[in-house]
Order: structure tokens, then sequence, then C-alpha cells
């Protein structure tokens, strides 16, 4: 029996982690669900969209999957993802992106993997108000150093990136490629105009991957990176990025192989890891039952692996592509993909239940 704290979520996160829930249990694996509020609704009997309570039920189980939580836009709470990934040190992000059968994408056979820098670079939150004392005193330093002056009116974020946070995760790339029989890591960066901060980062990786030689290894600007995903993805296996390029790349992956809808992710750490879809909490279609639930099901794949429950993973995995190689019990989003219409799709629990008969 493993324990899981479920923390529902936002919008369609009820919807999707129930479906989930549900075909988890179907594969016979022993889970005791602790279940967890967080976000918005939580927040007038809080005052936060993440209470003590959770991250403490988080920290018993040292593991969590979670629907998607609202994340205010310019003002209010940073993120509730962001705050728990720092909660946790779960600064491995990784979202695996594999074309399912009927996924809408313009290619086929795409299957790499995002390894993505989790708690630094700009994501850090380190930033300065414009008008702020913070960003003045900043400004007198950059001018002072004879780097070019700011705008009295510019906003200033800060872009740390350290050493030990790149060995870490690029570290984490390649043992994840090796373990995952991977051949190639990229390491993807800007350090032709980033000297410093990138420029560490691809140093670094370098001197990681001298350590690796059973695995090939490569470093791409991330411009040319997205160039060369949209023109050839076959060229990419394992990329590892920084926090920024990792959050930019991952969603551009996504659109490979269908879309978020059929994107799963992980966080994970040293002291945990937490599993979740990568798309947004669609406020819009809440409470409709034609949420897509693939990307949150995958992502309860890649929980059951790292529990150590691999054969009930790879069945998951197999029951959602036949369910979307019959195309017959799909979300509208698919079918549309298939037939150009939404005419003859299933709902979200309906999708789940033909996930269910395949296992």
């Amino acid at each position: 029996m493993h324990d899981v704290v479920l923390i529902p979520g936002d919008g369609i996160g009820p919807e999707i982690t129930s479906a989930m829930r549900r075909v988890v249990e179907a594969t016979g694996v022993g889970i005791n669900w602790n279940v967890q509020e967080a976000g918005a609704g939580v927040i007038d009997e809080y005052g936060t969209p993440l209470p003590d309570h959770v991250l403490d039920a988080v920290r018993a189980t040292g593991v969590a999957i979670k629907g998607p939580i609202t994340t205010p836009v310019g003002t209010g709470f940073r993120s509730v993802n962001v705050a728990l990934r720092r909660a946790f040190d779960l600064y491995a992000c990784v979202r695996p992106c594999v074309s399912q059968p009927g996924d809408g994408s313009r290619y086929e056979n795409v299957d790499l993997v995002i390894v993505r820098e989790n708690t630094e670079d700009l994501y850090a939150g380190i930033e300065y108000d414009r008008g702020s004392e913070g960003a003045s005193r900043l400004a007198e330093v950059i001018a002072a150093s004879g780097q070019g002056p700011v705008r009295e009116d510019a906003a200033i974020s800060i872009k740390p990136i350290s050493e030990a946070g790149s060995r870490r995760i690029v570290t984490y790339a390649f043992e994840y490629a090796r373990a995952n029989g991977r051949k190639k890591v990229t390491a993807v960066h800007k350090a032709n105009i980033m000297k410093a901060t990138d420029g560490l980062f691809l140093r670094v990786a370098r001197e990681v991957a001298a350590g690796y030689p059973d695995i090939e290894f490569n470093d791409k600007i991330v411009d040319a990176t997205c160039m060369g995903l949209v023109m050839n993805p076959d060229d990419f296996d394992v990329l590892v990025l920084p926090n920024l390029y990792g959050d930019i790349v991952s969603d551009l992956c996504a659109g490979l192989v269908g879309g978020l809808g059929m994107a799963p992710g992980a966080n994970i750490g040293e002291q945990g890891a937490i599993f979740e879809a990568t798309h947004g909490s669609a406020p819009d279609i809440a409470g409709k039952d034609i949420a897509n639930p693939t990307a949150e099901i995958l992502s309860a794949a890649m929980m059951l692996d790292h529990l150590g429950e691999h054969e009930a993973a790879g069945r998951i995995r197999a029951a959602v592509r036949a369910t979307l190689a019959a195309g017959e019990k799909v979300t509208g989003d698919v079918r549309r993909a298939l037939t150009g219409t939404a005419e003859g799709c299933v709902g979200t629990q309906a999708f789940a239940d033909a996930v269910i008969e395949h296992l």
C-alpha cells in the first residue's frame, strides 16, 4: 500500500483527478489517497491557496499528485506550483513528450524528454518593481560596474544560476537517460549572450557529460533548439535546460504531440516528488465533463513508476494508447483532431471508463 497525497486543484482539476484516480485503482495497485484541498477555493478559509497542513501532508508521504491550480496573472500569490517546488526543493521538472494516436499533431513518432531545472533562473522570483528602492540601488550598482545605464522606470529581475544547481540538474538528466535507455543529452542555453549565467550552466554541463561516455552529448542555443524541434524533433532525445527556457521549450514540445492535454509531468527532488498534468485549470469548461484527462492519467503512470509499480504504469500507458487509437470513446479535442468535428465524442469520465476497459 502506497500513501499518496491527492490535490484535486481548481477548475477542471477535480474532474480529471477523479478520472485519474479511478484508472489507477483499476490497476489493482494499493493507494491510500490523502485528499488535500489547495487553490483559489481555500483562500477565504485559510488566507492562502496553499495552507500549511497541505505542505505537512506532502512532507509526510513524500509523494503527491495534483490537478491544475489557477495562478493569478500579474498580481497576488506567485504560484502554488512554484511554492510546492520551493518547499520541497523539487529541482527537476521532467516532461516526457510522446506522440499518441489521434493527437492531431503534424508529427509522428516524437519521443523526447524535457528535464528542466526548477528552482533557479528568473523563476527564482527575485524582482524589484519599478520605482522601488531595490530597483534604484541595483540600477546604481549596474551603472557603477560599467554595464550600462538602466532606465529609471525599469523593473528588474535577477537571474541566479549556480554551479551546484546546474550540476545536479545535468547529472539528473544523464542518470535519467542511462536508466531509461536514452542515447543522447542536449544541454540548451544562451551562453553566446548570457556568458556568466548560461555560460556557467554550459561549462558545468560539459564537465558532467565527461563522466558519462556511454551517452552522447551536445549543446544548442535555445533559439536554434526551438527551430530544430519544429523542423526535425527526431534530432533530440533528452534535453536539459535552465528554468525559463525549460518552461517555454517543454510547452513547444507538448505542441509536437497534440498539446498540453497529452503532456504529463513530474517535479522531483531528494525530499519527494509531485506529479501533475502540465496544462492549466481551464475554468471556462469546469464542471462540464468535457476535459481531456489524458495528461493527468499519464502523470499517474509516471507516479507509479516512481513508486516502483512499473508493470501497472506500463499497462496504463498501453491502455491510453489503445483507447486513443480506437478513437471511439475519446474527448472532444481528440475527436476533432481525428475527424474535424467533436461529434460522437465522450466526456471525461467516459474516457476514463474506456481506458479502464483496456487495462
